[in-house]
């Protein structure tokens, strides 16, 4: 798999248990600090927790690491990152408030017609 697959992967995972807005944002030529931030919302704090509990399992069961996570406990804006791929589960009003969609607007928009599916 590749990192645009990890990210569709991400996005698969996350709407797996209704994650709402999914954004996969390809940062390829742009920042050196990932190949695409995955963007996803949550309902709730344990939904958050949930959509983000469900992507790490999607990755751990390929093998792919996580490097590092932010925010789990909260479950406001929670941050993992996979290298190539940094996935945000934030809780709506949050998303709105850092909108990283406009901090990166010069960043074209992964096709998310056909996500991964996590199942396999």
């Amino acid at each position: 798999m590749n990192s645009a697959d990890f990210a569709r992967l991400a996005v698969g995972s996350g709407i797996d248990i209704k994650a709402l807005d999914p954004v996969a944002l390809d940062l390829r030529g742009i920042s050196s600090v990932a190949d695409f931030f995955v963007i996803l919302t949550g309902t709730s704090d344990r939904h958050v927790q949930a959509v983000a509990e469900n992507i790490m399992e999607a990755f751990k069961a390929l093998g792919s690491p996580l490097i590092g996570s932010e925010g789990q406990s909260a479950g406001k804006w929670i941050l993992l990152d996979y290298g190539e791929v940094v996935v945000h589960v934030f809780l709506e009003p949050v998303r709105e408030y850092y909108d990283i969609e406009r901090l990166w607007i010069d960043a074209p928009h992964l096709d998310l017609d056909n996500p991964v599916d996590s199942k396999g």
